[in-house]
């Protein structure tokens, strides 16, 4: 079995993860064996498969190096939380506490708490990472307390107490925010909220104080004292809520120029468009509150919902889970989507290098490209071409008003957006399949296909 060993598997000395044949592995470590059959004969893993909290496996013909080699259910697309909503990293943190808490009536514990180690199968956060248990000690602490404050509560309550945007800070401090920075930015009054004064503020204060020095403790913590603090935990992000804020657009379809029958058009068109595609990966690009990223579902179950608005994807979210879809919510910004960090760029790649779609919805969102931020059409073209086979796209002319909108305190410097050049940058990369204008409106849904 030759190995393709993937670029962010490295820190764990228990293993790590490969490909092969356009499969997953993960080779087990020798020095994980204890661990993995504690894992196994407890029957903790069966319990977390059985309760679908953790990725199932199979064990596969072993590689001459290794203790064992599994082969986990193949997840298409793989998410990082700086890409997730509020909701999102919530839910991840209370699946963690809740393994946790299950893990210590099998005498095991997690060794760490990464949100990494999460990804969404039909908006249900699974754990994936199957060397992340080890046997619990009598009188041991909770080892990855501190990573659990800083990479999961810390943007929680920034978020929180601040603004949902800062959940972005998870890429640029990737092991977690400092909690001498979390507390910082923290408003004054959460010093009052016990939990949060001792989690954050009063835990800031002592690693601070004993920086750089040898810490020798002889303490014992009891197994009740260690289940009281997960249950702590449990309980303050139980009770952390977002205000769900209106914003420019949260409601976008409730404010827009559409009128009912040219909106229901639109869904016919966009449906009818599909159906001769059929796709197999739909990327929906602004799509707002979901609604073509519904129908896109009706076709498919690989369907990823991108927006830049926090609150229309942390609202998509909680109507995803409530309707019990695979539809994939994610906060992405177009202009400036997740690039590749980590060690030497490689460890957390790009969002275009993750997710290869052939189909692309980009519906009410031209305008933003090129108006709003000045992108010129023949660099959306070819960014368009670069991602997909297939495109629905709609063009907004100058003479609606949303676009009269955004003109109206600036200066029109684009002389070439207007529906001939667009067709004529499009022509570079696509065929044009079909166009159809929608009644009361100026707008035009095209389908292009992407040229041999």
């Amino acid at each position: 079995m030759q190995k393709n060993r993937d670029s962010s598997s490295y820190r764990d000395p228990s293993g790590y993860i490969f490909y092969e044949n356009g499969k997953i592995y993960r080779a087990i470590n020798h020095s994980y064996q204890k661990n993995y059959e504690l894992f196994h004969e407890s029957g903790l893993y069966d319990k977390l498969v059985e309760k679908k909290m953790i990725i199932s496996y199979k064990e596969v013909n072993k590689i001459p190096e290794v203790y064992k080699v599994i082969q986990p259910d193949l997840i298409e697309f793989i998410s990082y939380p700086y890409e997730w909503s509020f909701n999102q990293l919530k839910d991840v943190a209370l699946r963690l506490l809740e393994i946790q808490k299950i893990a210590l009536d099998f005498d095991m514990t997690l060794k760490d708490a990464t949100p990494y180690n999460f990804q969404f199968v039909s908006n249900n956060p699974v754990l994936i990472d199957t060397l992340s248990f080890e046997s619990y000690i009598e009188g041991q602490i909770w080892t990855p307390y501190k990573q659990f404050c800083e990479m999961l509560l810390s943007p929680l309550l920034l978020a929180k107490n601040i603004d949902s945007r800062l959940l972005r800070i998870t890429s640029v401090f990737k092991d977690g925010t400092p909690l001498e920075i979390t507390s910082k930015l923290l408003p004054i009054k959460t010093k009052l909220t016990p939990s949060i004064a001792l989690n954050i503020h009063a835990h800031a204060k002592s690693q601070k104080k004993y920086e750089g020095k040898k810490i020798e403790s002889g303490k014992k913590l009891p197994r009740n004292s260690f289940l009281g603090i997960i249950t702590s935990l449990e309980s303050l992000i139980k009770n952390l809520t977002i205000e769900n804020k209106k914003t420019e657009w949260s409601d976008y379809y409730e404010e827009t120029n559409y009128s009912d029958s040219s909106f229901n058009q639109k869904q016919i068109i966009v449906k009818k468009f599909l159906d001769v595609i059929k796709p197999k990966i739909v990327l929906d690009l602004g799509s707002n509150t979901g609604v073509f990223s519904k129908i896109a579902y009706e076709f498919t179950n690989n369907v990823i919902a991108c927006d830049t608005d926090h609150e229309s994807i942390n609202r998509f979210f909680t109507t995803c889970k409530k309707e019990n879809n695979s539809i994939l919510p994610l906060i992405l910004d177009i202009t400036n989507p997740s690039s590749s960090i980590g060690w030497m760029n490689k460890e957390r790649n790009s969002f275009f290098d993750r997710i290869k779609p052939d189909t692309v919805l980009a519906l009410a969102l031209i305008h933003h490209l090129a108006i709003a931020n000045n992108i010129p059409l023949d660099m959306i073209s070819k960014f368009f071409s670069d991602i997909t086979d297939n495109l629905i796209i709609e063009f907004i002319p100058k003479s609606d008003s949303q676009i009269q909108r955004m003109l109206s305190s600036r200066e029109d410097i684009f002389n070439d957006y207007d529906m001939k050049n667009f067709e004529e940058t499009m022509s570079q990369y696509f065929d044009k399949i079909s166009m159809s204008e929608l009644e009361n409106s100026d707008r035009i849904l095209y389908y292009f296909r992407k040229k041999p």
